[in-house]
């Protein structure tokens, strides 16, 4: 004898599209990437999660970079989102300052 197994015949439509997986939208702007990727890099907690994407879309790319790589050169322990936001608001007085002095 074969083993047969048993065709439960007709199903419900809307099950079918529960058994889906959810998907996952992709980033709409380069900086959103940039954001989630930094996240994942420091381990940032949820309660500051909003701060990192407020960096990466007001700033450049370039500037979130460069505090990014200081941040993996001169923090080695310890909570580097942390620092993170600190390498971020020095660089953005500095260049506030440079812009400040160029226009006098």
């Amino acid at each position: 004898m074969t083993d047969m197994t048993t065709d439960p015949g007709p199903q419900k439509l809307s099950s079918l599209f529960a058994n889906q997986p959810a998907a996952v939208k992709p980033p709409a702007y380069e900086w959103q990437d940039l954001a989630l990727s930094i996240i994942g890099i420091f381990g940032v907690p949820a309660f500051k999660r909003n701060s990192v994407f407020k960096i990466c879309k007001n700033n450049s790319k370039e500037l979130v970079e460069k505090a990014v790589n200081e941040t993996k050169e001169l923090c080695r322990s310890g909570e580097k989102w942390k620092y993170f936001f600190k390498v971020v608001d020095s660089l953005e007085k500095g260049r506030n300052h440079q812009s400040t002095a160029a226009t006098k």
